[in-house]
């Protein structure tokens, strides 16, 4: 009798065990149910926003050493984005400037379809219930159309470039600050005087997005 007794006793803290794995078990299957279901993506899926930017457009030197001064202008930006994934996002974006060099200036518009990864680590990790700052860098193909004020331009139309980066810091679902930086190339235009100028910028930018 006694050996049963001490048979049974043993038992108890393997039946305990087996209880406990089981139910973190179903607590970790039940998390991975909600992050499923709590994906900010499949929330907001798309976006809508308008960003003001600051141009810094660099200097250009000719064969002749001839040199165009960048002058500093800025511009506004509007965009349409959709979120593939909560770290990966597709974005729309027209922008107009004025591009400024000595006495020349060229007003431009420019589309790009930028690529975005967002450093969203609560979606990847769900470490925190809710992450405000969403670090991100991205990519941009596009075109540009030009037109000279005051002076000729060969090519209005040519084809455009650019890398990005920046912070989202989201007050909520449906709110999202902007701040950020791009790099932008546009190929060259031809404009009198300087054939061979292809405008860049360091653009700093702030803006805002709504998400729906």
């Amino acid at each position: 009798m006694k050996k049963i007794l001490l048979c049974l006793f043993c038992l108890v803290p393997m039946a305990a065990n087996a209880e406990i794995t089981y139910r973190v078990q179903k607590t970790w299957e039940a998390r991975g149910e909600d992050a499923a279901r709590d994906v900010y993506a499949s929330k907001h899926r798309f976006y809508a926003g308008a960003m003001y930017n600051f141009s810094i457009w660099q200097d250009y030197t000719s064969d002749d050493n001839v040199t165009a001064k960048g002058k500093d202008t800025s511009g506004f930006d509007v965009l349409l984005g959709i979120r593939w994934f909560d770290t990966f996002r597709i974005e729309a974006d027209y922008f107009t400037t004025r591009a400024r060099w000595n006495s020349i200036a060229v007003d431009t518009n420019t589309a790009f379809l930028n690529l975005i990864v967002d450093a969203r680590i609560d979606s990847l990790y769900r470490m925190f219930y809710k992450q405000k700052l969403i670090p991100y860098i991205g990519a941009g193909v596009g075109a540009t159309w030009t037109n000279g004020k005051d002076t000729v331009v060969d090519n209005d139309t040519v084809a455009s470039f650019a890398v990005l980066a920046g912070l989202g810091i989201e007050f909520n679902d449906w709110f999202t600050l902007d701040i950020g930086y791009r790099y932008m190339y546009v190929l060259k235009p031809g404009i009198e005087g300087f054939r061979d100028l292809a405008p860049n910028a360091n653009q700093i930018r702030v803006g805002a997005r709504i998400n729906f």
